[in-house]
């Protein structure tokens, strides 16, 4: 920084005052004219020629102290933002709306049933009726398994009653004790080599012929029996009694038979005049009865 002295004031009020060295244009221009000013005072003193300025007068004086002049700078952008800080404090910033937030809408059918009774008594009747309807479509594919279930118990049930009497029908069916035959006797003839009327049916066959039982039954008696031969007797589930005479040999001597079961062979033993098979049909175990009615009463034709 410059300092100027004043010789001609020793005790004036700029004594020992420093001039501040004011930075840009303005400031060196009044480094100059200072200069100058001392320059020309020197040369023609206090009452310098006209057009000279002295350079210790109050004016000149006055404007040696001037206040210095502010440089532009950042400044101004600080008082305006200052007074922006300042209204926005004040509400003046609130003034200006704010962009709302983005805000993804619910699903707007619960605020639409909430905001119309209408809607939402419609949605609990149609939720009713929903509920109602599979309620009734449970209940009746529930009934058509039951149906199906009882139908086929029924059909299993009716099967089986079947079998039962298709072998109830096969125990009572007769068979025809011998097949091939020849009838050589009948029922209530007479002859002088019988004691009595002839009490049986006679099937004429060779020796060692097969012989059947005639129904599903019991083998209550077989062996030796006189006149009779070697005899099987069978008993039926009704109790009549069927007698197999006369017969070679006995296959089945006792036990239960079924119908056409080979029990014996065809002979001639006992009081006979050729191989025979004597057969006599005795209801309840009784007196003997005509064979030939017996069978066809059953179905067959001898």
């Amino acid at each position: 920084m410059a300092s100027t002295h004043t010789p001609a004031h020793p005790a004036g009020p700029a004594a020992g005052t420093q001039l501040l060295d004011h930075p840009g244009p303005n400031g060196s221009e009044a480094r100059d004219s200072a200069a100058r000013g001392s320059d020309h005072a020197g040369a023609a003193g206090p009452a310098g020629p006209a057009g000279h300025r002295d350079p210790f007068a109050p004016e000149a004086e006055s404007s040696r102290h001037r206040l210095p002049r502010q440089t532009r700078g950042a400044s101004p952008l600080l008082g305006v933002t200052a007074v922006a800080a300042t209204l926005g404090a004040t509400g003046f910033a609130a003034a200006t709306p704010a962009a709302a937030p983005a805000v993804e809408a619910p699903d707007e059918t619960p605020v639409a049933l909430a905001a119309d009774p209408g809607l939402a008594l419609a949605a609990r009747i149609q939720q009713q009726a929903d509920s109602q309807r599979t309620a009734a479509e449970e209940s009746a594919r529930l009934q058509a398994a039951q149906e199906a279930a009882a139908k086929a118990a029924a059909k299993e049930a009716e099967a089986k009653r079947a079998a039962e009497e298709a072998e109830r029908a096969k125990a009572a069916a007769l068979t025809l004790p011998v097949k091939d035959y020849n009838l050589s006797a009948h029922y209530g003839q007479s002859a002088r080599y019988w004691a009595h009327l002839h009490t049986g049916l006679d099937f004429a066959a060779d020796t060692g012929t097969a012989v059947y039982a005639v129904g599903q039954g019991t083998i209550t008696s077989a062996g030796w029996s006189g006149a009779y031969g070697y005899r099987i007797v069978e008993t039926l589930p009704d109790g009549t009694e069927i007698w197999y005479c006369h017969l070679s040999s006995i296959i089945k001597g006792s036990g239960e038979v079924t119908s056409g079961q080979q029990i014996g062979k065809v002979g001639a033993t006992g009081n006979v005049t050729g191989p025979h098979l004597h057969l006599e049909v005795r209801p309840g175990g009784g007196a003997p009865v005509d064979p030939e009615p017996w069978l066809q009463q059953h179905g067959l034709n001898p």
